[in-house]
């Protein structure tokens, strides 16, 4: 039995959406949020670690994305913004950034990441992302 659904719109059309995924609360916060809206079909999620050890077909991902148009957004934990960092030394630029200690979200160690910022952020963020999905809607390429 299959727990996955038909998206209904193509993953290629989604914005493409990278989170910070270290050990802090915040960065699990990052990670929390950016897996949310991708399986509510917001966005398609991949990998920053990947691109921060130039697997190929990650950058690849993300250098088609930039090329085309198609919307990138990084969510960072903390003020060290490792994610907008790992993407521009691919020379990629996020059409939209969030750094959650300037939401109000405290970095700890060894914690769990407060649920009641997830729940306060989640709905801003998503609004953001399908906002911005509608300003820059991806053009498809020929194939």
């Amino acid at each position: 039995m299959s727990h996955t659904t038909t998206p209904a719109i193509a993953d290629a059309e989604k914005p493409l959406i990278y989170s910070c995924s270290g050990c802090s609360s915040a960065a699990q916060l990052a990670n929390h949020l950016a897996l949310r809206l991708d399986r509510a079909g917001v966005a398609e999620m991949s990998c920053i670690v990947g691109l921060g050890g130039d697997v190929k077909p990650l950058v690849r991902t993300a250098k088609d994305a930039a090329a085309t148009g198609r919307p990138i957004v990084m969510i960072d934990g903390c003020p060290l913004q490792c994610g907008r960092h790992t993407l521009a030394r691919h020379g990629v630029t996020p059409a939209l950034h969030w750094d959650l200690s300037r939401l109000a979200v405290a970095k700890s160690k060894h914690v769990d990441f407060a649920p009641a910022d997830a729940a306060r952020l989640e709905p801003a963020l998503r609004d953001a992302v399908r906002l911005l999905a509608e300003r820059d809607p991806v053009v498809p390429r020929r194939q």
